[in-house]
């Protein structure tokens, strides 16, 4: 049951994360075809769009094992038997949230690193 609530959980994190980062690609249209005009290539922009959107994702995920290690503290100190850092864990999670987050990223830096500059200039 807490197997389904994680995968759950974490199909609504990559819509949400994919979400976010194509309306911001789609609001910076004309940013990003500036900056091609002026010569950045496809490989520039696409590791742009793919740096934002892995840090927001490595603040959120420093940020959700900081708790869980001081969650896991408390915890481990209420129940019988329940120890406060599983290293399997620990090490899967923020990988995995990570690989996950690279995915959701990718899709929208994509479409904007195959943007037309002529046609985003124009893009209102």
């Amino acid at each position: 049951m807490l197997t389904i609530f994680g995968i759950v959980a974490l199909v609504l994190s990559v819509i949400g994360l994919y979400g976010v980062k194509a309306y911001t690609v789609a609001q910076r249209t004309r940013e990003l075809g500036i900056r091609m005009a002026l010569g950045a290539g496809s490989a520039d922009t696409l590791a742009l769009i793919l740096s934002e959107g892995l840090a927001v994702s490595l603040v959120g995920i420093t940020a959700g094992m900081v708790l869980a290690l001081v969650l896991g503290r408390v915890l481990a100190g209420i129940l019988y038997e329940v120890s406060a850092f599983d290293p399997v864990v620990c090490t899967a999670a923020p990988v995995m949230l990570a690989t996950v987050s690279l995915v959701a990223c990718y899709l929208p830096a994509r479409r904007a690193a195959r943007v037309d500059p002529m046609v985003a200039l124009r893009y209102e």
